[in-house]
């Protein structure tokens, strides 16, 4: 029912907001990283011809205490108790220019290595990030460079750190939700038309609101409130350990100029939903999730989306 995909874009829009050198050191050297997240002994994507992929991750983890960032009080894993309620794989072309945010259902019906058919929400429960990882690369032959998940708690901090945030309803109202009352509207399904579809772009209207909100807050001028939120992203989210102080510094200025309006958010093609020993799971449609992927391999994703219909998040208007 989380939101990470706005660790690394957050992180990129307050970093490059005058926070100086000092910042860049400080607080990439503050980012908890995650031991031995990528599996081993598992055959690994050909990586793709231009820019970077990224599998995010919002933890359902069910903990009294963070579990994520450099707060984390309790096991980001621990076999069979938590599971990846929001999975987004991400694609930042080689330009900088963009990036293309595609969500995968939770419920997807997917061969799990070692396990059998499955929810791919399961990986992560079973084998923790090196399996989740494992999945997600055989299911889409998508090179996975980097991961990075946040958790509930993390969420809900995050949220009330920069204030809360004004969601564009479905009948055009605008709603202010503190963290836990956005928790509560990106983790409803059940009341929706469209189920977890629904929720799933409910997830990313959520995130690009809180990255308009970012981009064009004053406060991002008051070096307090910066160091406020700057401290709150290292307490709450963990990325992986190859993803390093230099790297992440070179992609936070790369980034500099993307905001929301670049973003194209989307979910991954299905047939429909359906049953699996009495389960409800999602079909992907795995003709056309080949496309798709394939244009993540290729770094062509603006040319897929200006020609492919898709289940696409409306346009932002900045």
């Amino acid at each position: 029912m989380l939101l990470s995909a706005l660790g690394l874009f957050v992180t990129a829009v307050l970093l490059t907001a005058g926070a100086g050198y000092w910042a860049y050191q400080h607080y990439t050297g503050r980012v908890q990283r995650i031991p031995q997240t990528f599996p081993t002994d598992a055959p690994v994507p050909a990586a793709s011809k231009g820019g970077q992929n990224f599998l995010l991750m919002g933890l359902d983890s069910r903990s009294d205490v963070p579990t994520t960032g450099s707060d984390a009080k309790g096991k980001l894993w621990k076999y069979g108790d938590q599971r990846s309620d929001a999975m987004m794989l991400v694609h930042i072309p080689d330009d900088h220019s963009a990036a293309y945010v595609v969500s995968l259902p939770r419920d997807s019906w997917v061969d799990i290595p070692g396990r059998g058919r499955a929810k791919l929400n399961a990986a992560f429960s079973w084998g923790g990030p090196p399996l989740l990882i494992d999945t997600v690369q055989r299911l889409t032959d998508v090179r996975v460079d980097h991961f990075a998940v946040i958790d509930w708690n993390g969420f809900r901090k995050l949220t009330d750190a920069v204030g809360g945030v004004e969601i564009l309803m479905a009948d055009g109202e605008r709603r202010h939700m503190n963290g836990e009352e956005a928790l509560a509207y990106v983790g409803e399904r059940k009341n929706l038309p469209n189920g977890d579809f629904d929720r799933t772009h409910r997830q990313q209207n959520y995130l690009r609101t809180l990255l308009e909100k970012v981009m064009t807050s004053a406060s991002l001028k008051d070096p307090l409130q910066l160091k406020k939120t700057l401290d709150i992203f290292t307490e709450t989210v963990s990325v992986d350990e190859r993803f390093g102080d230099d790297d992440m510094r070179q992609l936070v200025w790369n980034m500099r100029e993307v905001r929301a309006g670049d973003m194209t958010f989307m979910n991954a093609p299905v047939k429909g939903t359906g049953t699996e020993r009495g389960q409800s799971v999602v079909h992907l449609d795995r003709a056309r999730c080949a496309t798709l992927w394939r244009a993540f391999k290729d770094d062509s994703l603006e040319a897929y989306v200006d020609t492919h219909p898709i289940d696409r998040l409306r346009p932002a208007t900045n």
